[in-house]
Order: structure tokens, then sequence, then C-alpha cells
């Protein structure tokens, strides 16, 4: 099977929905405890297109299989020029390289639309994460410690940054 990435669309919501929803959980992906609704994916999908951020899905079988995103790193004007980004992949789909393309593209979206900086802020223990990230040359910028509480337990985060050229 081929895997294509192309910009989300309101009908990927659902499965977007799906794939964040897994994630919350059953990780620390993410750090949020609830699930989301439809109606909180369809405001970040619309706040994310008014503010010309991208958000792109990868299609494996005709199904949307994962996404990437990219957003505001920091509200301060000085900021404008790196993003926060979000690469997730459906549990359905896992190892069949999926997270890489859809890394490479959303990669190539900020270069060409002139993003100076990309970040990744991971869950410290998850090396995985962070050992695909230093694929892409993403470096080790910074740590923190026990920033995040999940799971009834304390999380480290590590920052991973990328300087596009």
């Amino acid at each position: 099977m081929q895997t294509n990435t192309r910009p989300a669309e309101t009908k990927d919501l659902p499965a977007i929905l799906e794939i964040i929803n897994h994630n919350i959980l059953h990780s620390t992906a993410v750090y949020d405890y609830e699930s989301k609704s439809m109606d909180d994916m369809q405001v970040w999908f619309t706040e994310r297109q008014q503010d010309g951020f991208k958000v792109i899905v990868a299609e494996y079988d005709n199904k949307v299989a994962g996404y990437a995103a990219y957003g505001m790193f920091k509200p301060k004007k000085g900021y404008q020029f790196t993003v926060e980004h979000s690469v997730y992949v459906s549990d359905n789909f896992q190892g069949k390289g999926i997270g890489k393309i859809l890394m490479a593209d959303l990669i190539a979206i900020a270069k060409a639309e002139g993003i100076h900086s990309m970040i990744g802020v991971i869950d410290a223990d998850n090396k995985s994460s962070i050992e695909f990230h230093k694929q892409f040359g993403f470096k080790e910028t910074g740590f923190l410690k026990e920033a995040g509480f999940k799971f009834g337990r304390w999380l480290d985060v590590t920052f991973m940054q990328l300087i596009l050229e």
C-alpha cells in the first residue's frame, strides 16, 4: 500500500479526534487528561487555518492513518518564526513509516512557509520519539524536571529543536 499526505480537511476531523483521544487516554505523548470532543477539534482546526498554520494527514489504504500539525510556539511577536509541532500515527498503522512521511512533509511545508525553527516538546521517557526526532536532525536543547503530571506520576520534558535552513 502507498501512503500519501495532503492538507487536512474538515472531513478528517473524526479520524484525527480518534488518534488524539487514544493518545490522551493511553500515553504521555499528550499531557491532557480528558478526551477531546468534536467541537474541540473543530475549534482547534479552525484556529490553525485562521492563523495560517498547517495540518496534514497521511492516508494509507484510503484511511487517515496519522496527522501532523504545527502551531504557535509562544504568543509573542518575537516568536513568529518558531513553531511547535506534533506528529501522531494511529495505533492501527504503526510501523509502516507513516510518521517519517508526515514529519518529512511537515518540515518541507515549514521551510516553504518561511518558518525558522521547529520545536518538539516530548515526554522525556518517550525515547522512541526522541530518537525519531534525531533522525530528522532535531537536537535536544532543553530539559524540564517534573514539569508535567499524569497517570499519578511526575513527568520530565525534553525540548528538541530543528533550525530550518
